[in-house]
């Protein structure tokens, strides 16, 4: 397995400009590819997982171009949902955020698919929604493990109606349907059961399907009310943000030792993980938000560059919450992270891998079900990081380079999920 070597950081500072979004990417590509008119799509995210829902579309018959420099993709519209493909059978990698759109979407299309993905894939559940598809009509048979990828779906049947689904475990089950569901030929009515997570993931779909002309209503989070027979239209240019996710790395490097600007994003970004930065600032980080661009610097004052502990529930945000964990080395007592039950049914079991890989740095690290305490070393101890398979694994823990270690990153190509130049990036503001 290749590996990297990050050699220790004395000092951040620099500017970036932020690669577009991977969750708008995915779901701007979807809605263009269903909506009526041609679409560009600017700043996309070039990744394993866009690549992966690009070439699903191609496959259902949709006609896509990106452009020599890959500023932006052009998408000419299918007009309404897709005619059945003559592959039916989509691979689609570990991209959570395209299998789970595309099974509600084929669950509305006549014939049977198969839908597969790569081994981590296959530990990750989607059995809250193929049981939801099931309640609208449809018919789910898993080809290995019962509730998880592989899985053959009978599409065409459903309709529309009454449907519930849990809402602890993942959003992307939620904007699956709710993606869906306005093209069906009834209307729908979605429960929530329990309290949902990752509410702010929810806020980009039902944004970004307003700004394609498709609407609904929901109390609280807890009901949606869809009407059927709508049709998406393409807003003919469509400007993805800079990644709010991938932002958290260099805005945590920065509160550690330095400063750092971030253009593509701003202070009215609809990114659920802009968020982040007010942890940051919980930490004694200084931020300075602006309309396209935000500085992050370390903390001054009489204490300056030590970072204050924090206890704190992350629900909101649990992918920027992973930078979180690891800034807690950096930070002067123990810092808590609660409600983050989900960590564990993502690309890996994050809370494993977390607590794991921060205790072979030095640090004492203590889980429940949904929540990680991490006490800080005296020292961060040189490493070599297990990722997992899991690029966020790999990103976040190249933050431990800042305390006076060497740190080894095992397998650092996994960043092509959604960042494949993110250590170059790193290191052009490394000093």
């Amino acid at each position: 397995m290749e590996q990297l070597k990050l050699s220790p950081v004395g000092a951040i500072k620099g500017e970036i400009n932020l690669p577009g979004s991977k969750s708008l990417t995915n779901r701007a590509l979807l809605l263009s590819a269903l909506a009526e008119g041609h679409t560009r799509l600017e700043n996309p995210l070039s990744s394993d997982d866009t690549l992966r829902m690009m070439q699903a579309l191609r496959q259902l018959g949709v006609t896509l171009s990106i452009s020599d420099n890959g500023q932006y993709t052009q998408v000419n519209g299918n007009g309404g949902l897709f005619q059945p493909p003559g592959n039916k059978s989509f691979y689609l990698g570990n991209a959570g955020t395209a299998i789970r759109p595309l099974t509600s979407i084929l669950s509305l299309v006549p014939g049977v698919y198969r839908i597969d993905g790569d081994e981590y894939m296959h530990e990750r559940p989607i059995a809250h929604l193929c049981d939801a598809l099931c309640q609208l009509g449809s018919t789910v048979e898993y080809l290995s493990r019962e509730g998880f990828p592989p899985l053959e779906i009978v599409g065409g049947r459903v309709k529309g109606g009454n449907v519930s689904i849990p809402g602890n475990i993942s959003s992307q089950y939620l904007t699956s349907l709710l993606l869906a569901l306005p093209m069906a030929e009834n209307d729908s009515t979605i429960t929530v059961i329990g309290d949902q997570v990752s509410k702010p993931y929810l806020d980009i779909t039902i944004g970004i399907m307003k700004q394609f002309g498709v609407s609904l209503t929901h109390e609280n989070y807890q009901r949606f009310l869809i009407s059927g027979r709508q049709r998406y239209l393409s807003p003919g240019r469509y400007l993805i943000e800079g990644d709010a996710s991938s932002a958290s790395y260099f805005f945590a490097a920065a509160a550690i030792s330095g400063s750092v600007t971030v253009h593509g994003i701003g202070e009215h970004s609809v990114q659920g993980d802009i968020r982040f930065l007010d942890t940051l600032e919980k930490m004694g980080a200084v931020v300075s938000r602006h309309a396209d661009h935000i500085t992050v610097s370390k903390p001054g004052g009489q204490n300056p560059s030590v970072l204050r502990r924090i206890d704190v529930d992350l629900n909101h945000i649990p992918d920027a919450a992973m930078t979180i964990a690891v800034l807690a080395l950096f930070a002067d007592r123990p810092t808590r992270i609660r409600n983050v039950y989900n960590w564990r049914v993502k690309e890996t079991d994050r809370m494993y891998a977390m607590a794991t890989e921060l205790t072979r740095l030095g640090a004492n690290v203590a889980t429940t079900d949904d929540s990680i305490t991490i006490h800080p070393p005296a020292e961060i101890r040189s490493a070599c990081i297990e990722t997992y398979g899991d690029h966020r694994m790999a990103m976040c823990f190249s933050l431990a380079a800042l305390g006076k270690a060497t740190i080894t990153i095992k397998d650092p190509d996994c960043t092509r999920k959604t960042f494949p130049d993110y250590f170059q990036v790193f290191a052009s503001i490394c000093h």
